[in-house]
C-alpha cells in the first residue's frame, strides 16, 4: 500500500534532522597533514621527551632531599641530647669514683655493704654509659649517611637542570631553523578553566611508565596509549565536548598513528574553516587548560592557531603550516602526549 505523499516528505524531513552535521570546508586534520616536516616532529619528540625525564628526576630528587632533610632535622637534636646524656654519665662516674679515685674510695669503704653498694653504682653507671655511646654512634652514622645522601640528591638535581638546559637550548634552535621563532606576544593564558586534571599514573619515582597503543579510542576505531585516553578523558570532564578525533591511521611522521595524539575541533560539529568568535575563544580556552595541567597530564607539546607549546620552550610562533586551517591549527587544537 503506497503511503500519502505528506508522509513520505514528513520521513524525508525527518531523515535530514537526523543526519548528523558535518562541517564543510577544508579537510579535517584526519584527511590532512597538519604541517610541520618529520625532521622538526623527532626533534621535538626527542628533546622533550628528554626535558621531561630530567624535569621528573629533578622532582623526584628534590622530594626525595625533603624527606632527608626532614629525617636529618629530626636526628639532629636526638644527636645532640644522647651526646650531652653520655657527657653527664661520664660525670657521674668520676663523682662516684671513676679509674684510681674509685678504686681507693672502694677500698676506703666503711663496711662491705658500703662496698657493694658503690660497686652496683658504678656498674649502673658503667652500662648505662656504654648504651648511650653505642646509641650516639648509631645516630652519628647516621647523619653522615643521611648528609651524604643529599649531598648526592643536589648533584642529581644540578645533571637534570643541565640536561634541561640542554634539551632546551636545543628545541630552541630546531624551531628557529624550521621558521618557529620565539613569540611571546601570544601564550593563550588567559582565561582558563578553574579546574584541574586528575593527574595520569606515574612510576614511584615520578617518571613516565613507557606506554604501547593499547586501549581502545572512543574517538574513532583506533586505539590510544592509556595516558592519552586518560587525557582525553580528563579533557572531557573538564568541559570541552566540542568533536574530538585522535588515533590515525599509520602513513605519517605524528603521534596520530603512534595513539599519543588528539585533535580537538574548535567548532562544535567539526573541523570547519579558520575558528572565530565563540569557536576561537574554544580553542583558547582549551589550550590554555592543557598548558596549565602540562605537569599531571604528560603533555609533550599543543599546538593552537599558529602557535605551538612545548615544556622545554614554552610558547613559539608555528609556521609550518601550509596556508590551511588544518596544518595552520587554527580549527583545532592539536594534543600529543609523552
Amino acid at each position: 500500500m503506497s503511503r500519502p505523499p505528506w508522509i513520505a516528505a514528513a520521513l524525508v524531513a525527518l531523515a535530514v534532522l537526523l543526519t548528523p552535521t558535518v562541517v564543510l570546508g577544508t579537510p579535517s586534520p584526519a584527511a590532512a597533514s597538519e604541517g610541520g616536516d618529520s625532521a622538526l616532529i623527532k626533534k621535538l619528540d626527542e628533546t622533550n621527551r628528554a626535558y621531561l625525564d630530567a624535569q621528573n628526576a629533578l622532582a623526584a630528587s628534590l622530594v626525595r632531599q625533603k624527606d632527608l632533610a626532614t629525617q636529618l632535622a629530626a636526628a639532629e637534636p636526638k644527636y645532640t641530647e644522647l651526646r650531652e646524656e653520655t657527657q653527664s654519665l661520664s660525670v657521674a662516674a668520676y663523682q662516684n669514683g671513676g679509674g684510681l679515685r674509685g678504686a681507693a674510695t672502694l677500698l676506703n669503704s666503711g663496711t662491705p655493704g658500703a662496698f657493694a653498694d658503690r660497686v652496683s653504682t658504678l656498674e649502673v653507671i658503667a652500662r648505662e654509659h656504654a648504651a648511650k655511646l653505642r646509641q650516639v654512634e648509631v645516630l652519628r652514622a647516621e647523619l653522615v649517611k643521611t648528609k651524604a645522601t643529599i649531598d648526592a640528591e643536589i648533584a642529581t638535581q644540578q645533571a637534570s637542570m643541565a640536561v634541561m638546559s640542554k634539551q632546551k637550548a636545543e628545541l630552541e634552535q630546531a624551531l628557529a631553523e624550521s621558521k618557529n621563532a620565539v613569540d611571546t606576544s601570544t601564550t593563550w593564558s588567559g582565561n582558563v578553566p578553574a579546574g584541574a586534571a586528575q593527574p595520569a599514573p606515574r612510576r614511584a619515582d615520578g617518571s613516565w611508565p613507557a606506554e604501547s597503543c593499547g586501549a581502545d579510542d572512543p574517538t574513532t576505531k583506533g586505539c590510544l596509549t592509556p595516558r592519552t585516553l586518560h587525557a582525553l578523558q580528563q579533557v572531557q570532564k573538564a568541559g570541552f565536548k566540542h568533536f574530538v578525533s585522535c588515533w590515525r591511521a599509520p602513513g605519517d611522521p605524528y603521534e596520530h598513528p603512534k595513539g599519543r595524539a588528539c585533535d580537538f575541533a574548535a567548532d562544535a560539529g567539526g573541523f570547519g574553516g579558520v575558528a572565530t568568535g565563540s569557536s576561537k575563544e574554544y580553542g583558547t580556552r582549551l589550550a590554555a587548560w592543557l598548558v596549565k595541567n602540562a605537569s599531571a597530564l604528560g603533555v609533550m607539546y599543543v599546538i593552537w592557531f599558529k602557535q605551538i607549546w612545548t615544556p622545554a620552550g614554552g610558547w613559539h610562533a608555528y609556521h609550518s603550516g601550509q596556508g590551511d586551517p588544518s596544518s595552520d591549527h587554527t580549527n583545532h587544537v592539536h594534543l600529543s602526549i609523552y
